[in-house]
């Protein structure tokens, strides 16, 4: 009988002891760089949200007008440059090669009247007058055919080949850029969820106005939960980063297993210059542990833990 009341209490004197701490949240403060009245508050306190989950947006009227006023900007410099660079369609082409007729048949009825005229000056029929206005007449309609020639040797090219499609070329793609900027302003006036998580608190209601980089949403992803306890001088120095602990709380159930990630390099604590062994009793640790993400959701924020050592790795 006294074998038996002995054991028990051997297994309770090897018990690691326990250091006290508490669960902290590292909270996710979601802002935007724009102020602007808030239209839609998508989320409430309490609420659990995925991952890109739209979380709120702010006015953007405004913003949406102008992406598309840049689409439609880009689209018209897109249908130039496409035009430029497929040059002039079957049907202008022809008609211009009408014109070049045209202007062949006029040039030899200015010729063949400047030759009647030339006859008629020569026999003295006709004034110096009239032979100038036939001379004219032939200048004027010969200009007209290489006009209209040139306008035929270049229909069946491109016309925006050199500095002309290159130009085209250069709006098209600032067109493009304007409408990347005007859709990220618009983008701005959004937020989503950078990851699945509780919402802890929201800081403004649908309507009112919020300056620009104020939080509006605080998220608490579960991976943001750690443990931080205090440990004193003389057991410091058994913790490292990468220790293994466990910690235990009410209500908790199975003890929740975590990874020490940082040891404060100064204690908590300092008494006067000199340090007796009473005083350096006193003096305490700040110790940090992360858990499991799946362990981390059994906590809450400012919950009260008992941690102590664990053996083997978490």
């Amino acid at each position: 009988m006294l074998l038996i009341a002995i054991a028990p209490a051997a297994c309770r004197q090897a018990e690691p002891p326990a250091w006290q701490g508490y669960a902290e949240g590292e909270y996710v403060r979601v802002a935007v760089a724009y102020a602007g009245r808030l239209d839609n508050l998508a989320v409430a306190r309490g609420q659990q949200v995925a991952a890109g989950a739209l979380l709120f947006e702010l006015e953007h009227a405004a913003e949406q007008a102008a992406l598309e006023e840049a689409r439609a900007r880009a689209q018209s410099s897109r249908a130039r440059l496409a035009n430029l660079e497929a040059g002039r369609r079957a049907p202008e082409r022809a008609a211009i090669a009408a014109q070049v007729a045209a202007a062949g048949a006029a040039l030899n009825l200015s010729s063949e009247q400047l030759r009647q005229q030339q006859d008629l000056y020569a026999r003295r029929y006709v004034a110096k007058s009239r032979l100038d206005e036939a001379q004219a007449a032939v200048a004027r309609d010969r200009a007209k055919l290489k006009e209209a020639e040139a306008q035929l040797a270049n229909a069946g090219l491109s016309l925006g080949r050199g500095a002309e499609i290159e130009a085209a070329s250069l709006d098209a793609a600032a067109a493009e850029q304007a409408v990347a900027q005007a859709a990220w302003r618009l983008e701005q006036k959004r937020a989503v969820a950078p990851a699945a998580g509780l919402v802890q608190d929201t800081y403004f209601v649908a309507g009112e106005w919020v300056p620009a980089g104020t939080p509006i949403v605080s998220l608490l992803p579960p991976g943001n939960i750690k443990l931080r306890f205090f440990v004193a001088e003389g057991e410091i120095s058994a913790l490292k980063p990468g220790a293994a602990v466990e910690a235990s709380c009410d209500a908790c159930g199975a003890p929740i297993r975590a990874t020490v990630s940082y040891v404060a390099p100064q204690p908590e604590y300092t008494p006067p210059v000199i340090y007796s062994k009473e005083s350096r009793a006193k003096l305490v640790f700040l110790v940090e542990a992360r858990p499991a993400a799946a362990d981390a959701a059994r906590l809450k924020p400012g919950q009260p833990l008992d941690v102590r050592a664990a053996p083997g790795k978490p």
